[in-house]
């Protein structure tokens, strides 16, 4: 459990509100207005984006100060919008974080704003973690906050305060406090061991949940971040699997004529959308994980597959060649309406739509290259965000700001990467591995 609140100290330069939510078991507040107006912003949709220059030293206190500083930094660097600097040399230490920094040490680095913090045991073995947030030139607290968790949830302290900067610096919710479900994979390319695995979105904490006896595929995550649905393929079919993360049950779902695959949640968690293949024609289906009853609502001779829904679960998006070849339909949740929202040159296939119900991400292929694409729901403004020998998979951030896909080179093995959808900050994840088929968790509770 993890608690925030947002109590500052007379001695700070501004005063913070605080307001006590009840979520998850916990306590949690969050900052309201009354803290000094920000003079540092950076705008995210502009044409190109320097990063900012942010200073973060370690944390003040004996226990985990510098490693909760370090992972903050990490994450703020790969997002491609800040420049954590050296800071090593500077004379202002910080030792308490009641007491304002000296700000001309830290105007010296360059720094636009600075994050200091400070970690606190307590006599059960707790942790505090106390942070500010400062504009470094106009010596202004941008940001306070508090939290308490236990010894073992570090980690998790370290990204929400990541993404309280984020978002109190670009106006963007953060995506940090996050997890990655992916296909681990091992081996040589035509005898390739899969395992389904989970991590947090930095790469840290790895596990791997099945032991490779079964081909997994399309790992995806369910709204509330507890369960996953994914594809196992043996030698006597293929199934799709429910597992919730908290128990580790796991199930399978119904029994179907034909192979099975592609299934996603709706965003309620209540129902999930899938493709069945039989006889060389794949229709999409859409199962009621309460009655079990499944309804068949795509009935063309194509193939049908790929399902995701819209953020409202009142539409579907879907790749079919029904057209001749692949391309991107949506329509209504049950299966009525359907129209076609690409006609570019090329196969369109891995639609997903964007959990802000902007953009409908894709995969592309053209000639020998793939692409990892956005176009508007209603397929306007398409933008190719990516260009390589194989780009496929594309898995939304809870902000819809940032996709994970996986990249492989003609001679290589698989690898996880980031990219935003103006597709000019393009990184391999912090994911060190041979991975494929990421899916991105909703925000932590």
């Amino acid at each position: 459990m993890i608690a925030k609140s947002a109590r500052a100290k007379r001695t700070l330069a501004t005063p913070l509100l605080a307001v006590t939510l009840a979520l998850a078991g916990g306590a949690f507040a969050a900052a309201l207005p009354g803290v000094a107006a920000a003079q540092i912003e950076i705008d995210i949709d502009k044409g190109a984006v320097k990063p900012m220059p942010v200073a973060i030293p370690a944390f003040a206190g004996a226990q985990r100060g510098a490693d909760i500083a370090q992972v903050i930094s990490g994450n703020l660097e790969r997002s491609g919008l800040f420049q954590p600097l050296n800071v090593a040399g500077v004379a202002d230490k910080l030792t308490d974080v009641n007491i304002q920094p000296r700000f001309p040490d830290w105007q010296g680095t360059g720094a636009q704003a600075l994050i200091n913090g400070q970690v606190t045991v307590g006599a059960d073995g707790s942790l505090r973690v106390d942070f500010r947030l400062w504009d470094t030139f106009s010596q202004q607290q941008l940001l306070g906050l508090q939290f308490t968790s236990t010894a073992e949830n570090w980690r998790r302290v370290a990204h929400k305060i990541s993404d309280a900067v984020y978002e109190r610096l670009t106006g963007e919710k953060g995506y940090f406090d996050t997890r990655v479900a992916f296909v681990a994979e091992s081996g040589p390319k035509l005898n390739r061991v899969k395992r389904l695995g989970i991590m947090d979105q930095d790469g840290a904490n790895p596990q791997f949940i099945t032991d490779g006896s079964s081909i997994v595929m399309t790992p995806r995550f369910s709204a509330t971040s507890q369960e996953l649905t994914y594809m196992a393929l043996r030698p006597t079919g293929s199934s799709i699997y429910l597992l919730n993360l908290q128990t580790n049950r796991q199930e399978t779902v119904g029994r179907f004529p034909g192979m099975v695959f592609a299934p996603r949640f709706s965003p309620d968690g209540k129902k999930v959308a899938f493709s069945v293949e039989k006889g060389g024609n794949s229709d999409i289906y859409v199962l009621d994980l309460r009655t079990r009853q499944s309804t068949r609502i795509t009935t063309d001779p194509a193939i049908d597959t790929s399902p995701s829904f819209s953020p409202d679960g009142s539409k579907i998006v879907f790749n079919s060649d029904r057209g001749g070849q692949a391309q991107l339909y949506v329509m209504n949740a049950d299966g009525s309406g359907v129209r076609r929202i690409s006609y570019g040159g090329g196969r369109y296939t891995t639609p997903v739509w964007s959990p802000r119900g902007d953009y409908i991400a894709f995969t592309k292929q053209t000639g020998g290259q793939f692409h990892i694409g956005v176009m508007r729901t209603d397929g306007g403004d398409e933008r190719l965000l990516t260009t390589s020998y194989l780009d496929e998979g594309p898995t939304w951030a809870p902000n819809g700001r940032v996709l994970m896909f996986f990249r492989e080179s003609s001679a290589g093995n698989p690898r996880l990467w980031t990219v935003d959808i103006t597709g000019r900050i393009l990184r391999p994840a912090a994911y060190p591995g041979a991975a494929s088929d990421p899916a991105w968790s909703p925000l932590l509770d």
